[in-house]
């Protein structure tokens, strides 16, 4: 019985959950369809007051709030502006051709050693990577099969003569104080010593 109202309970949450769902479904389809054309716009501009002017000794009133404000276009400063003309003392920036000459300072001392030169030495092929595999341990069965201990990261492995660890090294020789490791990627033949308790 207790879960018929565990049941209820979820059914009433869906369809609450459900109607609040199709309300704004509903409300943002009516919102997106209707044209905002015939929504009216309406703006308030407010006029500012004249102020009497500021007498010697008194600092000046100065105020960003919208009553503030003059929006009337001052054409005196405007004008000003259209008459300024370019005049620099350098380059000018409109001009490709009124570019400076390119001066080249003369070299102090030759760029090229004098005597011979040794010529480089041929150098082989890098050396394989080493293998990141840690030999920590072993352990014998009771039929004598060797197994190592090897650590990669977090990683432990358990692994017998000619098992292969990671899809990559495969391991070779079992001793108590080392192991013998290939890398299968680059044919690379290592012994990994016991790790120093």
């Amino acid at each position: 019985m207790k879960m018929g109202a565990e049941d209820k309970k979820k059914l009433g949450i869906l369809a609450v959950v459900g109607v609040l769902a199709l309300g704004a479904i509903f409300y943002m389809y009516s919102e997106l369809s209707t044209p905002d054309v015939a929504r009216p716009v309406t703006a308030t501009v407010t006029v500012p007051t004249p102020r009497a002017p500021a007498k010697s000794g008194e600092a000046k009133n100065v105020g960003t709030a919208a009553t503030h404000l003059d929006p009337t276009l001052r054409m005196k400063p405007m004008l000003v502006t259209e008459s300024l003309v370019y005049s620099g003392t350098g380059r000018n920036i409109f001009s490709a051709s009124s570019a400076p000459p390119v001066v080249i300072p003369k070299a102090i001392a030759s760029a090229r050693p004098k005597g011979p030169v040794a010529s480089p030495v041929p150098v082989g092929p890098p050396p394989p990577p080493p293998i990141d595999l840690k030999f920590f341990g072993t352990a014998t069965s009771a039929s004598g099969v060797r197994r190592a201990f090897l650590l990669h990261g977090e990683d432990v492995f358990l692994a017998s003569p000619g098992d292969i660890v990671q899809r990559r090294y495969k391991i070779g020789t079992i001793s108590a104080n080392s192991v013998v490791v290939e890398d299968l990627t680059n044919n690379n033949m290592q012994t990994l010593p016991l790790l120093a308790q």
